[in-house]
């Protein structure tokens, strides 16, 4: 069975929401589901996932959250040649760098060598109906990519 590792960070639990949704729907599509709390895991853990997930919010004026620092940085070091990622991320359209965060994970899997297997995903806030269906439709562009 393909393992997914979704790991996440959270502050008011929009994004740790997003996340559930999105292992819910690859559980469902038949993937064995790792869904991490970023400060629970190292960025080399990726490594060992068929598909490399990374989900968080944006702070403030477009800051990544402090607990997801260590994570980001470590990424880029991380060889995920052969594998496929995808990111998502919740923030607040008020801020002018509406979940800017989300953007920088994807530069950052660039950087590893991983295939973008689906676009980005981003949440107003907490994920209502419409946004369940887009990290659905997210979680099942990322699945199409493999054959089992």
């Amino acid at each position: 069975m393909p393992l997914a590792k979704i790991v996440y960070a959270s502050m008011t639990g929009n994004t740790e929401a997003c996340a559930d949704i999105v292992a819910d729907k690859l559980e469902e599509l038949g993937w064995e589901v790792e869904l991490d709390e970023c400060t629970s895991v190292d960025a080399e853990d990726m490594a060992d996932a068929d598909l490399c997930i990374v989900g968080t919010y944006t702070y403030g004026d477009g800051e990544l959250p402090d607990e997801i620092v260590d994570f980001y940085e470590e990424l880029a070091d991380v060889d995920l040649s052969g594998k496929i990622y995808g990111c998502f991320g919740s923030g607040d359209t008020f801020y002018d760098d509406f979940c800017i965060c989300v953007d920088m994970f994807e530069a950052q899997f660039e950087k590893t060598g991983a295939t973008k297997g689906a676009e980005l995903v981003r949440v107003d806030l907490s994920p209502e109906d419409d946004d369940e269906t887009n990290l659905e439709a997210f979680a099942e562009t990322l699945s199409s990519h493999f054959d089992f």
